[in-house]
């Protein structure tokens, strides 16, 4: 026979431990890509895409910092989810269960990628040409897991809001689902006009998707065991 409590126990530690997985994978994941610019063919931060880093003789590193943006992306879904099921449970809720599912696609994407490199144009006229089958699939799903991420990392943002969970963290989600969107509307204005500093635009947007996993896990590890406790009203509509 179970002890009472040994199963929230459980879930507490495996939340925990989720969460810091999600934020290792966050640090790992930047510092990675940061010592690849450094490491020949010496692409461009500024004009040359985040894909770039998977064409070249270290190419195969940025292929398994794709995957794992996969794996910590499944973390921090699994961590959400348990949170929602130890503060909010025997409650259906729309935003959440969109918002956890979009940004599992949103990982998955990121898995894609290492599977179909991008293509690198010589020129640098413009780092979103494509010239392959390989490369035309590497940009569609670049761009769909980009968006999907998106509208997944708002959801949750909103549900978290609407829930009055995570109070401290919410600013953050809120600025880096602000920063996120800032960063793919550059990409779409700089892919048009300024070809030359898309790099930059898509790694804004990078930063704000990666900060919003991070900011997020770590408000989980913090989150204090006692259970939360509802707005009788406010919070059934």
């Amino acid at each position: 026979m179970a002890i009472p409590g040994t199963s929230t126990r459980r879930l507490r530690v495996v939340r925990h431990s989720l969460a810091t997985v999600a934020m290792v994978g966050v640090v790992l994941y930047v510092l990675i890509d940061v010592v690849l610019q450094f490491l020949p063919p010496h692409y461009s931060p500024i004009s040359d895409a985040e894909s770039n880093l998977a064409v070249g003789p270290y190419g195969w590193i940025m292929n398994l910092n794709f995957l794992g943006r996969a794996v910590f992306c499944v973390a921090v879904v699994v961590a959400i989810a348990l949170t929602a099921r130890a503060l909010l449970p025997r409650r259906r809720d729309v935003l959440l269960g969109l918002g956890l599912a979009l940004l599992l696609i949103g990982g998955a994407s990121s898995a894609v990628l290492a599977v179909f490199p991008t293509d690198v144009s010589a020129s640098h006229e413009s780092t979103l040409q494509t010239s392959t089958t390989v490369g035309v699939i590497h940009l569609a799903v670049a761009s769909f897991g980009f968006v999907t991420a998106l509208i997944a990392i708002g959801l949750l943002t909103i549900w978290l809001r609407v829930r009055g969970l995570l109070p401290r963290v919410l600013p953050w989600a809120i600025a880096f689902s602000a920063i996120t969107l800032a960063g793919l509307l550059l990409v779409v204005a700089a892919s048009v006009w300024l070809p030359g500093i898309v790099g930059l635009a898509e790694r804004v947007a990078l930063v704000g998707i990666l900060g919003w996993t991070f900011s997020v896990s770590a408000g989980i590890r913090r989150r204090p065991n006692r259970q939360h406790r509802q707005q009788p009203d406010t919070l059934e509509k």
